[in-house]
């Protein structure tokens, strides 16, 4: 009878042990389930708090990116004057004085040339 008692014993035994996994299972799926439910509320309030931020720098970045296309625009435009009003002046010199404006223009044409042909001598000594 000893036999049937430990055998007994011994499936009661194994009963509680399987009783008490299946308790801890349970009680990790709970415990896993309200930190995953955390997690998801913390990445929801994160994704609240950081929407409002992240549409101010978006806008702000927009905002600094026109800043500079309307700044280069300005900054050509500004060049472009300058370039129109240098040229006139050119024309108006020209003008006014031919004789000089030719000599002086026959005076950089030589300098030009003796230029080239000292960087173009380098070159072939190199």
């Amino acid at each position: 009878m000893t036999n049937k008692l430990t055998g007994d014993n011994a499936a009661h035994l194994v009963d509680q042990a399987a009783l008490q996994a299946e308790h801890v299972i349970v009680s990790t799926r709970r415990l896993a389930n309200e930190a995953m439910d955390g997690l998801a509320g913390s990445v929801e309030d994160l994704r609240h708090t950081a929407s409002p931020a992240l549409s101010r720098v978006a806008a702000q970045a927009g905002a600094l990116t026109q800043g500079g296309v309307d700044a280069v625009l300005n900054g050509s435009h500004r060049l472009a004057d300058k370039a129109r009003q240098a040229a006139d002046g050119t024309v108006r010199y020209i003008q006014h004085e031919p004789v000089k404006s030719m000599l002086m223009a026959a005076a950089t044409g030589a300098a030009l040339m003796a230029l080239v042909s000292l960087v173009a001598g380098r070159r072939r000594h190199d």
